[in-house]
């Protein structure tokens, strides 16, 4: 999906028609259509006479975007995973994996990242039900496996803003709630961990439209994707002007909400009154 979206971008940038890149490939104009959604494979062959049709001739660039097609061609450990996952989710979980910062806004419960295996539990058996316990558990055991991407010597940064809702929106009884608060204080201390909470009282403010994640790659030349997941569906963005706007309601959110240090001692209320 990375690899697609720069090929679209050097194209447009070329003013080069779909039509005429597929030609250049012995391909269709839907074929170039498909690679630049991230939706097929990618031949070597096919991407080294793109690369030359949109003039890019540096050696370094070449290597780095070849490299990237013959990753995007490996499968990932999550596809294991993917008879009890949505069609749309593990494009989400290869694009976390690769993120150097990762930012979200959660209203409706803790982020997977910071999940505690109980409220993990809790939150599946809830979205999953009439599921058999085997799938359940295979559901949660793929959200700790993500977890591990934030205490891995290569960490993406993560900033995250929950909405106070999802802190007192009981998933599980009062124990695994207390427990879920105490896990999202320690975590909070880690040094690639930025957690803040929007708190009631703020009133109004930019995350009014639901929930949202922003994932930005240590590849310079690549563009950040917005992931906004639906009831039956996903959409990733990429677009600058859409990516724009969320980029101007995160850091909104970030300015609103109480700093980390004020957000833990947030927690610890609410883990005192639970």
């Amino acid at each position: 999906m990375l690899l697609g979206s720069h090929l679209r971008r050097l194209r447009e940038s070329r003013g080069i028609t779909r039509e005429k890149a597929g030609y250049s490939i012995r391909a269709s104009e839907s074929k170039i259509s498909r690679m630049e959604l991230g939706r097929v494979s990618f031949k070597t062959r096919d991407v080294e006479d793109l690369l030359t049709l949109y003039g890019i001739a540096d050696e370094a660039e070449r290597k780095s975007l070849l490299s990237l097609a013959k990753e995007a061609n490996v499968a990932g450990w999550w596809h294991s995973y993917s008879d009890v996952l949505p069609s749309w989710f593990p494009t989400y979980v290869g694009l976390e994996g690769a993120a150097s910062l990762i930012r979200s806004y959660e209203v409706q419960f803790v982020h997977g990242l910071l999940q505690t295996e109980a409220y993990a539990h809790a939150v599946v058996s809830r979205g999953m039900r009439g599921a058999g316990k085997a799938d359940v558990e295979r559901r949660v055991a793929l959200r700790l496996e993500r977890q591990k991407y934030l205490v891995a010597e290569t960490a993406p940064e993560f900033h995250v803003v929950l909405d106070e809702a999802a802190l007192r929106r009981p998933y599980g009884d009062r124990d695994v709630m207390r427990g879920q608060l105490q896990h999202l204080i320690d975590i909070s201390q880690r040094p690639n961990v930025r957690l803040q909470v929007m708190p009631f009282s703020l009133g109004g403010h930019a995350g009014e439209s639901g929930a949202f994640t922003m994932l930005s790659f240590p590849e310079s030349d690549l563009s950040d994707v917005v992931y906004l997941e639906q009831l039956t569906s996903a959409l990733y963005l990429d677009k600058r002007e859409d990516v724009a706007q969320y980029e101007k309601a995160m850091k909104e959110l970030q300015q609103d909400s109480p700093g980390p240090d004020e957000s833990r001692d947030l927690l610890r209320g609410l883990l005192q009154l639970s």
